[in-house]
């Protein structure tokens, strides 16, 4: 399971799966306080070819990072929650003057590249802006890997070992 990462200096990220209208990933990334979240409607993907649709949603309090439970309610955001993967993440994303961006500005200017330190996930990614979406996308490297599909083969949580449809199976505690 799952142990908090004992460095401050390292910003951490979440991943949690949730099974609201429709089953999608939450991405958080900490930055500057907070969990900045795209929505993944078909998950990461480790092969480099793929590219994911991110929606931007809210962004989250910090602590929000290791919730699970189910969400009571037809409202937005109801339905099962759990901890698909966390860990730690290191910014990556430089300007044309090979100078490191900080990942609030990066988001600001459509491109953030960073590198996982997870559970599941490892290696290097982008969040890319296009002219109308967002895309995440797997850079190539030692992790990347297109025949392994890791929401197929690890559905369980990393805090409490539970899939999705266990955590919905259980009493709504919000």
């Amino acid at each position: 399971m799952l142990e908090a990462p004992s460095s401050p200096a390292a910003p951490i990220f979440v991943v949690q799966l949730h099974d609201a209208r429709r089953l999608h990933y939450d991405v958080r990334l900490e930055v500057d306080g907070v969990l900045k979240s795209w929505a993944v409607p078909r998950g990461p993907s480790l092969d480099p070819t793929v590219k994911r649709l991110a929606v931007p949603t809210s962004d989250h309090d910090l602590e929000y990072a290791t919730y699970e439970g189910v969400h009571a309610g037809a409202k937005y955001g109801s339905g099962a929650v759990i901890v698909w993967d966390a860990g730690v993440y290191t910014n990556l994303t430089r300007d044309k003057q090979r100078r490191l961006v900080e990942p609030a500005e990066a988001i600001a200017r459509g491109h953030l590249k960073f590198a996982l330190r997870g559970v599941k996930l490892n290696g290097t990614w982008a969040f890319t802006r296009t002219e109308r979406d967002w895309l995440l996308v797997k850079v190539r490297d030692d992790a990347a890997d297109p025949l392994l599909d890791l929401t197929e083969t690890e559905p369980q949580s990393v805090l409490s070992g539970l899939t999705i449809e266990q955590m919905a199976a259980s009493r709504p505690s919000t």
